[in-house]
């Protein structure tokens, strides 16, 4: 499809809210205009995509009535894509429109309004708190997020692993005293990574796995 068939729904919906609109005034692709009211621009696009949101961000030295239009596609992959791109939206302080092409409704789902994040506290002491309790600086930025992202519990849990393997098997007690890590018993009862077995009431020794994992 082309960007010109998004046009007549798009001028229809804006008209029906008593704006006269136009096409390609200056670089804007639509823009109406109403007595008393700052100028709507909406850029086209048959798909979101980082062009798209260039103009649009650049049409804000304009007005700040600005909004983006893409055809409204089914499936799963678009409502994720429209999701997120509301949100982008949202952020960029941009209005977001779709059109569904099957008979032209437009939906407004979004209207451009300045971005007021919302911070969260408890993200941010989590943050401080991996931060703090992280010792050394053991990975690359831009690392894939895997299993072996070396963490703060995991290197606790190393710790405990280097212990186990040098003096078998040990009281969570004893182990906590020796190493540190005062939630030792803790962490190798829930054995987040298959490191630790449960020997006896209170007692902990290495796994194969452990053993792989100090290696």
């Amino acid at each position: 499809m082309k960007e010109t068939e998004l046009y007549p729904p798009v001028k229809s919906l804006l008209e029906s809210q008593g704006y006269a609109v136009k096409a390609e005034i200056g670089a804007a692709d639509v823009v109406a205009v109403r007595d008393g009211d700052d100028p709507v621009i909406v850029e086209l696009k048959t798909g979101f995509s980082l062009s798209l949101f260039h103009q649009a961000v650049a049409r804000q030295a304009i007005t700040d009535w600005v909004y983006v239009a893409v055809p409204r596609k089914s499936g799963k992959p678009f409502l994720r894509a429209l999701k997120e791109n509301k949100t982008l939206c949202r952020r960029l302080g941009l209005g977001l429109i779709t059109v569904r092409m099957s008979d032209g409704h437009t939906e407004i789902h979004l209207d451009p309004a300045p971005y007021q994040p919302r911070k969260s506290k408890p993200r941010k002491t989590r943050l401080l708190r991996e931060f703090a309790r992280r010792e050394g600086d053991p990975n690359l930025g831009g690392a894939a997020r895997n299993n072996h992202l070396i963490t703060a519990y995991r290197q606790d849990a190393l710790r405990i692993a280097a212990y186990l393997e040098e003096n078998g098997a040990s009281k969570g007690a004893d182990v906590a005293r020796a190493t540190g890590v005062a939630r030792a018993t803790e962490m190798m009862r829930s054995d987040h990574y298959g490191w630790f077995e449960n020997v006896e009431r209170g007692v902990y020794q290495l796994t194969p796995n452990g053993v792989k994992a100090l290696v």
